[in-house]
């Protein structure tokens, strides 16, 4: 497998992953976190733009997206809890694969950590796949912080 920047070339296969996503989440009890129209087009658009998207391929087959960050979130600035430190970090968010793609998430978080070291990431409490991936990753459960809407998530890190 290898991980490239999405381009624009790429949008509707990455708007088809995130709708194969946002059905897998529903199918598995998780039906708060990503509503229908998340995430936007719009917001993909901008991750491409800002050089934060990544797909991850095998043989030339997209197989996830996610979008990662070194620019500070400010939503981690409140945390009720602590951050395991306050060395730079990049953050993941809006990571999904395709439904024939197992084993592609851990794969693409541990391309993060190999790549920038400290990782950051948050995922809403019903999103039980995601918490059992982050455990078996060696990622550590910092405590609770809320995005822009208010809404909470369980924040980790790995350093």
């Amino acid at each position: 497998m290898e991980i490239r920047k999405t381009t624009a070339a790429d949008l509707d296969t990455v708007m088809n992953i995130y709708a194969t996503a946002r059905d897998f989440m529903r199918k598995n009890g998780n039906v708060n976190q990503w509503t229908e129209e998340y995430p936007p087009r719009f917001m993909i658009e901008q991750d491409i733009s800002n050089g934060e998207s990544y797909l991850c391929e095998k043989d030339g087959k997209v197989l996830a997206v996610f979008m990662v960050s070194t620019l500070p979130d400010p939503t981690y600035d409140k945390i009720d809890g602590a951050w395991l430190n306050d060395d730079p970090y990049c953050v993941i968010h809006r990571i999904a694969r395709t439904k024939d793609a197992q084993g592609v998430g851990a794969f693409c978080i541990n391309w993060c950590f190999e790549k920038f070291g400290t990782v950051r990431i948050d995922t809403h409490k019903d999103n039980e796949p995601m918490l059992k991936r982050l455990e078996n990753l060696g990622f550590i459960y910092c405590g609770i912080i809320w995005l822009a809407n208010g809404d909470e998530r369980l924040a980790f890190q790995k350093i």
